[in-house]
């Protein structure tokens, strides 16, 4: 498994709100517009694939970039997760 980070910018709030609304089921949230995967590459492209149905490809954008397997891992401000909820995919604070 491979962790990716998936981020948009989408022009229409309306779309915007299905591609989030999507996105939350198959990723993580960690800010307005990012989102962290973990998954396969076979994963990623259904994920991807499901959530191109919601955005005009000619106005918005939907981008995935995949995280190094032995790259630094951390975050700076306010968690993606209440406090109290671990998940061990999410970054330490520093």
């Amino acid at each position: 498994m491979t962790d990716y980070i998936i981020c948009y910018d989408i022009s229409h709030p309306k779309r915007l709100g299905r591609v989030f609304r999507f996105l939350k089921t198959c990723a993580v949230p960690l800010q307005y517009s990012v989102f962290l995967f973990a998954g396969d590459d076979r994963q990623l492209d259904r994920c991807l694939a499901k959530a191109e149905q919601f955005i005009d490809a000619k106005q918005d954008d939907l981008r995935a970039y995949p995280l190094p397997a032995r790259g630094l891992k951390a975050r700076i401000g306010k968690p993606a997760l209440p406090e109290g909820i671990q998940w061990s995919g999410l970054p330490v604070a520093w």
